[in-house]
């Protein structure tokens, strides 16, 4: 691991996470090339602004929920690979009902260079401290559709309290949010704005 990144588990205390690309969650359907434990890495900045979002979070009764951080170029690089495979329909319904593989691209849901390989992005949600259930968001991590942006129609005003819950945590906290994503968040200040890593998240 590169030295100005760590095990973020270990730096912030007090978060959940899942690595959705270490398991066989995710919308391939089944671990992704560089994800070797189910871990999430980051920056050191990033686990700084990271603290201050779990603060803000519990304030409002919240924890953070983390899915990815850090994603090696060649995890990237493997979802370019699967955006040309013949469909086989498992994780479709799921993760992009109404677009083709590679529309994820075209429409930004997947990018070729991402902004997880620089260290400082992280893809989340909240949960409620005093259940453990995670918040109602209307829609689970990488639906590539619609209904995932900011502002998305057709949600239910708790959902959308939800969203706006997290986006003011994250944003009051250092991050940017992206609007075809409502998990999505990038550190505005990140310390490798122009670098893409490689290193296997092991």
């Amino acid at each position: 691991m590169k030295d100005d990144f760590v095990f973020v588990d270990e730096v912030v205390s007090g978060i959940r996470w899942d690595a959705k690309y270490a398991t066989w969650d995710n919308f391939t359907g089944k671990p992704v090339d560089g994800y070797l434990v189910n871990r999430v890495v980051g920056t050191r900045a990033f686990c700084a602004a990271l603290e201050k979002a779990r603060d803000k979070a519990e304030s409002l009764g919240f924890g953070l929920l983390l899915w990815d951080v850090y994603r090696p170029q060649r995890a990237v690089d493997r979802f370019m690979r699967w955006a040309e495979e013949p469909e086989d329909g498992r994780k479709k319904a799921r993760h992009y009902p109404n677009i083709d593989r590679p529309q994820m691209f075209e429409q930004g849901y997947v990018a070729t260079k991402s902004g997880h390989s620089r260290g400082s992005t992280v893809d989340l949600t909240l949960y409620h401290l005093d259940t453990g259930e995670l918040a109602d968001m209307g829609g689970d991590h990488d639906v590539m559709d619609v209904v995932s942006h900011h502002g998305a129609a057709g949600i239910t005003e708790e959902q959308e309290k939800n969203r706006a819950h997290l986006c003011s945590i994250m944003e009051e906290s250092g991050f940017s949010s992206y609007e075809c994503e409502w998990w999505h968040y990038n550190l505005k200040n990140e310390p490798y704005p122009d670098t893409y890593f490689d290193f296997p998240v092991a």
